[in-house]
């Protein structure tokens, strides 16, 4: 059987069929679903089976494992480069990362280089009655470009923006050591996309906090209206999650925001995965 890309009805996200994760794809089914990731900027598979370690082994197709400074206490055991994302608690303790992605976002703009992409693996979701919970949403950042006015893209054209690790407003409490270790960086509010060639909005209301050059409330206006155009409905795909999903998405192509309307004794648990960029931001 062949591999099937199936697009969805938003201007990103496909589903991937005919694949199964648990065993190494072949060079050229490799570049099938790399490809499909480059266009479509989202793409998952149902039904999967994949174990740590193969988690490990199919990120690492795309790229080095990229260490997230809030999975660093949350890491499977014996498989540090995968986090648990999760509402579980055992012994009164926190087994994952707890509401992670509440807010929309790139992950981890705030470094110098941030990471290509994120996995996601479904190992438990919320579901209430069979009504599913916890779904993922993703805006298309090119799209959203594109559709831009001509005087807004000369505007921007050149233009950086100041993202600080500390400027976001965070489940996790942020440690002197962590602001430390991450000061403010700035990148293109326009990325060129690596491999597409695609124009990208990165702007992020909460992670950006200045635009080099611009006063500070112009800076924040023009913020403000960029990230409020980005999450536009037309731009967005909603993924409704089902055990064995795998997920990987772009964070030049796409922000992603994590839909928080579950609770205990609702229990959700992913293994979560992310791969390094070649080189930072154009």
């Amino acid at each position: 059987m062949g591999i099937d890309i199936i697009p969805t009805d938003a201007p990103v996200g496909a589903e991937i069929q005919g694949v199964d994760l648990s065993q190494p794809l072949s060079d050229p089914d490799f570049a099938t679903v790399e490809n499909a990731f480059n266009e479509h900027g989202v793409v998952f598979f149902r039904g999967q089976s994949l174990s740590p370690d193969g988690l490990l082994s199919f990120t690492q197709r795309f790229g080095d494992i990229s260490f997230n400074v809030f999975g660093e206490d949350h890491g499977l055991n014996d498989h540090p480069g995968v986090v648990l994302i999760s509402n579980i608690e055992e012994d009164g303790r926190d087994i994952g990362v707890k509401r992670a992605g509440s807010r929309w976002h790139s992950d981890m703009c705030y470094t110098a280089m941030p990471p290509r992409g994120t996995i996601l693996c479904a190992k438990e979701v919320p579901d209430q009655d069979g009504l599913v919970l916890g779904d993922t949403c993703f805006a298309a950042t090119h799209t959203a470009y594109d559709d831009l006015p001509d005087a807004m893209k000369q505007r921007l054209d050149g233009c950086r923006a100041v993202f600080d690790f500390a400027g976001r407003q965070r489940a996790q409490i942020i440690t002197q050591e962590q602001r430390e270790r991450f000061p403010p960086v700035t990148h293109p509010m326009v990325r060129t996309h690596p491999k597409t060639g695609r124009k990208c909005l990165y702007v992020m209301r909460d992670d950006c906090t200045g635009i080099v050059g611009r006063e500070e409330d112009e800076a924040q206006r023009l913020i403000a209206a960029l990230a409020d155009h980005i999450i536009r409905p037309e731009y967005v795909y909603r993924h409704r999650w089902q055990p064995g999903d795998v997920l990987i998405w772009d964070n030049c192509t796409v922000q992603h925001l994590a839909i928080q309307d579950y609770d205990l004794p609702l229990r959700r648990l992913m293994h979560r995965t992310t791969f390094a960029a070649d080189a930072p931001p154009a």
